[in-house]
């Protein structure tokens, strides 16, 4: 029930999950099996190996696509298994491990504050969860989380520990949980994230030695003291004098959600001793401890920072091809929210890098925001199990000199070259812009690069989408066009490099690569790329109509 209920804050924090697939049966059943399984690998290797494949977040999300899934094949498909299944261990837990459960966004926060008294908030430590049993104020025991109700006997490790107090000051039996942590001086989430500190120290208590260096570097947060006094000053307090001062350092009290939210975003961007993903809100009051359960309770949750990742399932792969014959492969995605930013598209670079990824329709791949605005993909976290075939644009058919005429191969080319001859590095013609020619296009008013020029008012007033004075401001920033000198008409159609021409059309043509080596700043590869612009049959074609059009230096 617990799950479900994430799983639904989760769909209705984020619009990913807007549509069910459109998947036969047997599609279905293949999707659902595979990533099930590849959840519980990634359970598997977090809480038995203490390994972290997958961050927390882009797990977290994945988990809400199966369920997703399941909810649109309800007949089809394994049941989410526990995630600390295969992490149980020999020593059972004197207080079962809650666990926390996450609140995606402030509201959802807000509305947990508002329902409760006395509440206190501390930030969520990265590390690995532990208890801690003293008998007569002597440790006794430090057994891991394992599933909650029981772990690993770590007991001779915490013997090598000087974070763990082996002696108590009082000589009490108590309970502790907490987080043994990797000692990260100064750090600060927001600018170095996690850095591994988790997987750090689990991998150092599954040595059978550690070294002394090594020992000293994992620490000791203490969160709760089950069976401690009942007021949280107090047990604070207590803690602070049993020798674990960093519970009541870093735990505040507050009542509302602009105070919680105030301390999550000071520890997010504050110097601290240990990683941190989030903050706990705590209430005071909780049952006695006999009664806790291996499940999120009610009493704390947790609230992480703001998601550094999306992930997001690929609806289509788009490869516009710009002006100069460069492939760009451009991922539609199934719209994601990140820092408040609606994502529908993002870039995959290059066609190299589309390749080596073979990214597919259904694959599901991981968006971090560049400059905290570009949307950037990072890589590829789930594949769908059936791969869709995809028309790829052959690579050697576009360069610099194709795609000068609006044909079916050529329309993202071609579109290019016209939002480049319209735009500030071209003519810089006022009001001209990619929905222009889109419009131009549709209605199949122009083939050639300059047919433009011989469109009248009333001829442009019959467009759809423009009407009659769209039309006649539209033909008043093409007359402009008549108006550019000869060097801003040859940047717009696409002259090679940032070149000084001083001379007259028919002396440019006429150079040769060596003629051309002999300008300053231009070398063999540029001379001859000058050489092949100018003596290209379709540049020729443009020139002669440009002449026609009485465009000066044509």
């Amino acid at each position: 029930m617990m799950k479900a209920l994430i799983v639904c804050l989760l769909l209705l924090s984020n619009p990913l999950w807007a549509a069910c697939p459109d998947w036969p049966t047997s599609r279905a059943e293949l999707e659902l099996s595979a990533l099930a399984q590849q959840l519980a690998a990634w359970d598997d290797a977090y809480h038995r190996q203490g390994q972290s494949p997958v961050a927390d977040e882009l797990y977290d999300q994945a988990s809400a696509n199966l369920e997703h899934w399941r909810s649109c094949f309800p007949a089809i498909g394994p049941a989410l298994e526990n995630p600390l299944s295969t992490s149980s261990g020999p020593l059972p837990h004197p207080i079962a491990h809650t666990g926390l459960r996450k609140l995606p966004n402030e509201r959802t926060a807000a509305r947990w504050i508002a329902s409760r008294a006395d509440l206190w908030i501390q930030p969520k430590v990265d590390g690995v969860a532990v208890s801690l049993v003293y008998r007569q104020g002597q440790l006794q025991q430090l057994v891991s989380r394992g599933d909650g109700r029981s772990g690993q006997d770590w007991t001779a490790r915490a013997r090598q520990l000087p974070a763990i107090p082996q002696q108590l000051s009082s000589p009490l039996d108590l309970v502790l949980q907490g987080e043994l942590y990797w000692r990260l001086p100064a750090h600060i989430q927001h600018q170095a994230g996690s850095l591994g500190a988790r997987s750090k120290v689990a991998g150092l208590l599954a040595r059978q030695t550690l070294t002394t260096e090594e020992a000293a570097g994992i620490g000791l947060f203490v969160w709760d003291w089950p069976d401690g006094p009942e007021q949280m000053q107090e047990r604070l307090e207590q803690l602070t004098a049993l020798g674990f001062a960093d519970s009541q350092r870093f735990s505040r009290p507050m009542s509302t959600i602009s105070e919680a939210a105030h301390w999550r975003e000071h520890w997010y961007n504050s110097a601290l001793p240990f990683a941190t993903d989030g903050v706990v809100l705590r209430q005071a009051q909780r049952p006695a401890a006999a009664r806790w359960q291996a499940e999120p309770p009610h009493w704390a949750v947790a609230w992480k920072y703001p998601a550094s990742q999306a992930l997001a399932v690929v609806q289509a792969v788009d490869f516009r091809i710009g002006r100069s014959g460069r492939i760009t492969p451009v991922l539609r995605v199934q719209p994601v929210k990140l820092d408040d930013r609606r994502i529908e598209y993002v870039s995959a670079h290059s066609l190299q890098r589309w390749q080596t990824l073979d990214i597919r329709p259904g694959d599901q791949v991981v968006i971090r925001l560049s400059g905290l605005t570009i949307p950037t993909l990072d890589s590829v976290l789930w594949r769908t199990q059936q791969r869709a075939a995809l028309q790829v644009p052959d690579a050697a058919t576009f360069h610099a000199l194709s795609c000068w005429r609006a044909t079916t191969a050529c329309a993202s080319q071609f579109r290019a070259r016209l939002v480049w001859l319209s735009g500030k590095q071209g003519l810089a013609l006022p009001g001209v812009g990619p929905g222009t020619w889109d419009k131009l296009l549709r209605a199949q008013y122009i083939n050639g690069l300059t047919d433009w020029l011989q469109l009248s008012t009333e001829q442009l007033s019959r467009v759809p989408g423009l009407g009659p004075r769209s039309a006649a401001v539209l033909q008043q920033s093409f007359n402009l066009a008549r108006q550019r000198p000869p060097q801003t008409w040859l940047r717009a159609l696409g002259v090679p490099g940032n070149v000084t021409l001083d001379a007259d059309w028919d002396t440019l043509a006429q150079r040769s690569s060596a003629d051309w080596q002999r300008q300053p700043g231009i070398g063999q590869r540029r001379a001859a790329q000058l050489q092949a612009f100018f003596q290209h049959p379709e540049v020729q074609a443009l020139r002669a109509q440009l002449r026609e059009a009485q465009i000066a230096g044509f």
